[in-house]
């Protein structure tokens, strides 16, 4: 795989969380709009904007707190989001939590064996990360820069405003979860924690229509992975409902199963009538991560069987391994532009980290698609 280097500088006010973590060893998503590059990191409650300064090079660090914008609980304000998708269409920028349970993590040199064996057995619920919402995203003609607002006149359709809106629930769950805690093929994955092969989103791609493909890390059934298609609406209230999407078995979601070799999916994205599918474990594990093409995703009928030969893989990623091992994760992919994805890394090695404060990510060229090429 050949790549361009792109250096992500950020600000040293804003880089580090209260636990001292840097926002670039956790970055889990990553999405362009004009020259800004919007990510985020797992353990904040926040969206990082840069800007393109340089030929390969993206500064000027902004960051928006999501409590500012979106009605979110107390918890919420305080806990980690877990964001792991980022979307953009129709001026709304469309973010999604990762909707997982946690097991606790063990300390294998603490002295107290039996405490630390106990933490296994405990799953946490951070219903934080049970967030499905839009947020008005404007472009600023004096600056160049995208903003986010809670809420904005529409910048062509006079009389009409944009407003931040959020998927409806209750504290403990969404209209989603309540819909997939029924559901044949996910009910017994929802109690199942993340990379233990339980429900986990891990990607988010808009259709210029308002339909969102959500990737799932997991579950991988017998090697199937899965995406949802969902249609939220604005009800009178202000607050995200699901419509009904024609075709689906399920009434309110399709379900599409894809053959990404045992892979689960960790980023989408949308180019044309096409999704591009970044694929990687499902489990806390090394193993392969490529990048694939779902030809005509957008236009699916009904509920879909993807095999491999309705998929081009299109590149596989390098990951970590031996003294890199658990590092050097892709798990964020953005358009750079027509011909080039670019990819960032949690857990990104000393390699990448050139300098204090920033980390390079990857411009990758994407392949010809087989029909415009000729074979």
């Amino acid at each position: 795989m050949r790549h361009q280097a792109y250096t992500l500088h950020f600000n040293p006010k804003l880089s580090l969380n209260e636990a001292g973590k840097h926002v670039r060893d956790g970055l889990s998503t990553v999405l362009r709009t004009g020259d800004n590059l919007w990510v985020s990191c797992d353990e904040r409650t926040s969206i990082e904007r840069l800007r393109l300064t340089g030929a390969h090079e993206f500064g000027e660090h902004c960051r928006y707190q999501l409590a500012d914008l979106l009605d979110l609980t107390n918890e919420a304000e305080d806990v980690e989001i877990d964001i792991e998708g980022l979307g953009e269409a129709d001026h709304y920028l469309w973010v999604i939590g990762s909707h997982s349970l946690k097991r606790k993590q063990p300390k294998p040199d603490d002295e107290d064996v039996a405490k630390q064996i106990a933490k296994l057995a405990k799953v946490a619920e951070e219903p934080s990360r049970y967030l499905l919402a839009r947020v008005p995203l404007l472009l600023n003609p004096k600056t160049g820069d995208y903003e986010l607002h809670k809420e904005a006149p529409h910048p062509i359709h006079a009389g009409q405003t944009l407003r931040a809106a959020q998927l409806r629930g209750t504290d403990t769950s969404n209209d989603l979860l309540d819909l997939l805690a029924q559901d044949p093929h996910l009910k017994l994955f929802m109690q199942i924690p993340s990379k233990d092969n339980g429900f986990d989103i891990e990607g988010l791609a808009v259709a210029p229509d308002g339909r969102l493909f959500i990737g799932l890390r997991g579950p991988v059934l017998r090697g199937w992975a899965v995406v949802l298609e969902i249609l939220p609406r604005e009800d009178k209230h202000g607050r995200l409902r699901l419509d009904e999407v024609p075709g689906a078995t399920e009434k309110f979601y399709k379900k599409h199963f894809l053959d990404l070799g045992g892979m689960g999916v960790r980023e989408l994205r949308q180019q044309g009538a096409d999704l591009l599918v970044l694929a990687g474990p499902t489990m806390d594990l090394d193993g392969t991560i490529a990048v694939y093409r779902w030809p005509e995703a957008l236009s699916c009928p009904q509920d879909s069987l993807i095999g491999p030969d309705k998929l081009q893989r299109l590149f596989d990623v390098p990951h970590g391994s031996g003294p890199t091992a658990g590092q050097d994760k892709a798990e964020g992919m953005a358009l750079l532009d027509e011909t080039h994805v670019l990819l960032v890394f949690d857990s990104p090695t000393d390699g990448r980290k050139t300098a204090p404060h920033q980390v390079t990510a990857d411009a990758v060229r994407l392949p010809v698609p087989a029909a415009a090429s000729g074979r």
